[in-house]
């Protein structure tokens, strides 16, 4: 088994960055503890192991990471030799190794680092690891033929010297060379060759950062306008209206300070979204009055204003040569960068290739890693009728940027537009409706009307229903203009699951709707039903709630081993509810043998081996069950808030199960995550074919 793969390249300037962030997303999907050794670094911060460190939540002392600085290096391997220099680098390393399932190396960087033959160094090192070898060619203003020239030279560089080359990732080239470039290499390389094209906004710079760079004052603006790339830059001097022909989407505004109309007509366009601009700069130390500053933060609230000292021309010269880093600070430049490396490797076989076993351990981040990479592989297009909340829209930028599916948002177009660039968010793969003009208003209505004609609804009276953004998801869902809807965030339960039970109803199988939470702790995932929908269900109700859960454990990589709660184990309690718990257990043995279920059975017995050993001892349920049914709402509800707030776990769902097709909501006080999360779970179930209906069988018939 590789239990190290040695990311390296042959110059600087290859972006190696996003490869090493991309694999550093395969290894923990697979495993739960990846270490990660730096051999050689600069002084200062290390911005991309803190990066992997704040994603990843890496529990590793940085002072592991690090085998020494380039300055010690260099003096020892002048004094001792290069020998010496390896032992050193080897015995570190294998520190780190005794610690992890499986190790990144973060190769040297070619940076001023005055260590002789760098590239035969990286392939040592990898060798004396025990390591597989990725190399990185970048690719930035390069030809096709020289891109293709320095990728078969960099291979057999490192083959000649020995090392085990998984793969070849030429980095950075020109997007319109791309699929030549691949074909090409594909055809001259005993390896896999992943050919990546340049992603300008991965180096732009962002707002916050050229501030940094430029030692500028912030007038205006917050964190989420700072976070924005500088896509481009204009630099003002036109009279306004020339001006405003000039600006492009995600361009950052270069104006002398005293240009109070460039200023606010910049601001002005952001606000109408003709384009979103990503801040303005100030120059010539000069600022605009306070009541020029305050009329341009009601225009943009949000959106920075920052002063430098310096001229136009001296801050145009260090603007240019800015180029943006991935760091801890720049979370949507790492999705951009993941979504990049997904979308052009091929992730399926690098990760058979680096031959990591899997853990027997499902974490809770190996779980969201897992849900992404499910979603991604058979793309499909969710509605969120909450287009104009900030959280949703945060979340459609996470899930657009890592190609999860294709997103619909529903609301008044420009409002979600004028949100979108406060934010600094680009919708532009996004599809924007609003129901209240659409053209399938007219066509929902009257389906609509055909659906509820027994309850008296008008086509008139169904115009109106319709243009609710829940109802007009649904119909969406419906009509297979969608595969699936997610809403909750600032609706109510009710509203976003009533026009479900009206319009897409249940599937034929399955007698009502109920819901899961998957309850991520630190070492597994648990799988409670039904938490969120049913107050009392009966014993028929909760077998259906049973069988239901399983089969959503299992579609989501969950062995189901059910576990029907109750307050007392076995035969030892007896009452109304007792019964209940009993007969529904035994339903679900009579309907599904397959089944591992256990009995009435308290939490206790079910998840806690030692327990189970003493209650029910013969049980292949107890102490290990991954699927915990409880007998009611109020003890289902009650019971995963405790468990979240007081294991920490993390809570996904509501997830509903037993509709036609998929229909999530979320809780009012979703994270990001949460959303993003829940998006993925809707996309993946919709990916499973429904069951014809016995009208529809009867219609293929």
């Amino acid at each position: 088994m590789t239990r190290s793969v040695y990311v390296t390249g042959i110059d600087r300037g290859d972006g190696r960055q996003v490869v090493e962030l991309g694999v550093m997303e395969l290894l923990t999907r697979q495993v739960d503890r990846v270490g990660v050794f730096r051999p050689l670094v600069h002084d200062g911060p290390d911005r991309l192991f803190e990066l992997l460190r704040a994603r990843y939540r890496l529990a590793q002392d940085p002072a592991s990471v690090y085998g020494m600085d380039y300055h010690e290096a260099s003096a020892l391997q002048a004094e001792k030799g290069t020998d010496e220099l390896v032992s050193q680098l080897v015995d570190r390393f294998h520190a780190v190794a005794r610690a992890y399932d499986v190790v990144l190396v973060l190769g040297t960087d070619f940076a001023a680092t005055q260590l002789p033959d760098e590239l035969a160094l990286n392939a040592r090192l990898a060798n004396e690891f025990g390591a597989s070898v990725l190399p990185v060619v970048g690719g930035k203003n390069q030809t096709a033929e020289s891109v293709r020239a320095e990728t078969r030279n960099a291979h057999r560089a490192y083959d000649s010297l020995g090392c085990d080359v998984l793969a070849m990732v030429t980095n950075r080239v020109a997007p319109a060379d791309r699929d030549e470039i691949h074909e090409r290499l594909a055809a001259r390389l005993p390896v896999p060759c992943y050919v990546l094209p340049d992603e300008p906004a991965l180096a732009a710079p962002t707002v916050a950062q050229i501030t940094h760079a430029l030692g500028g004052k912030v007038l205006l603006g917050d964190d989420s306008g700072l976070a924005r790339d500088a896509l481009d830059f204009v630099f003002g001097g036109a009279m306004l209206p020339n001006f405003l022909n000039a600006l492009t989407p995600g361009c950052l505004v270069v104006t002398p300070g005293d240009r109070a109309d460039l200023v606010v007509g910049a601001l002005a366009a952001h606000s109408a979204g003709t384009p979103p601009i990503a801040g303005v700069l100030l120059t010539l130390n000069e600022q605009p009055g306070a009541e020029i500053l305050r009329l341009a933060d009601r225009l943009a609230p949000g959106t920075p204003v920052v002063a430098v000292t310096g001229g136009s021309f001296p801050t145009a010269q260090e603007l240019f040569a800015l180029e943006g880093k991935l760091n801890a600070a720049t979370p949507r430049k790492a999705e951009t960068a993941l979504g990049l490396f997904e979308r052009y490797t091929d992730t399926a076989d690098l990760l058979k290739r680096l031959s990591v076993s899997g853990s027997d351990r499902l974490t809770p981040m190996m779980f969201e890693h897992k849900l992404l990479e499910r979603a991604r592989a058979d793309r499909r297009r969710v509605v969120l009728p909450e287009g104009t909340e900030e959280r949703v829209l945060r979340a459609a930028d996470v899930l657009l940027r890592r190609g999860v599916c294709d997103l619909t948002l529903l609301g008044p177009v420009e409002a979600i537009r004028k949100k979108a660039a406060d934010l600094g968010i680009d919708l532009k793969d996004a599809q924007l409706i609003d129901p209240a003009t659409s053209e399938l208003r007219q066509g929902f209505a009257e389906e609509y009307a055909r659906l509820r004609a027994h309850k008296g609804v008008t086509v008139e009276l169904a115009y109106d229903v319709v243009a609710d953004v829940n109802y007009f998801g649904t119909l969406m869902v419906q009509g297979g203009l969608a595969d699936g809807m997610v809403s909750g965030s600032v609706h109510s339960t009710a509203a976003t699951i009533r026009p479900a039970f009206e319009i897409i109803k249940t599937k034929p199988e399955a007698s009502i709707v109920s819901s899961v939470f998957f309850m991520c702790l630190a070492d597994k995932v648990l799988v409670y039903g039904d938490c969120a929908v049913n107050p009392d269900p009966n014993a028929v109700q909760l077998a259906d709630i049973a069988v239901q859960s399983a089969a959503t454990a299992d579609q989501f990589g969950v062995e189901p081993r059910i576990a029907m709660l109750s307050y007392s184990t076995g035969t030892s309690g007896s009452g109304a509810d007792v019964d209940k718990v009993r007969e529904a257990t035994e339903l679900v043995r009579g309907q599904r043998p397959d089944l591992k279920i256990e009995g009435p059975i308290q939490y206790d017995a079910a998840v806690e081996p030692s327990v189970a050993a003493t209650k029910l001892p013969d049980s292949d349920v107890a102490g290990q069950a991954s699927v915990l049914i409880f007998p009611d709402l109020n003890t289902g509800n009650n019971t995963y808030k405790a468990v979240q707030r007081s294991a920490g776990a993390i809570a996904v769902g509501p997830v509903l199960q037993g509709l036609r097709k998929p229909v999530n909501d979320l809780s009012r006080g979703a994270l990001v995550q949460d959303i993003v999360n829940t998006v993925a779970i809707t996309a993946i179930q919709s990916q499973t074919p429904t069951a014809p209906s016995p009208t529809e069988k009867a219609t293929a018939q």
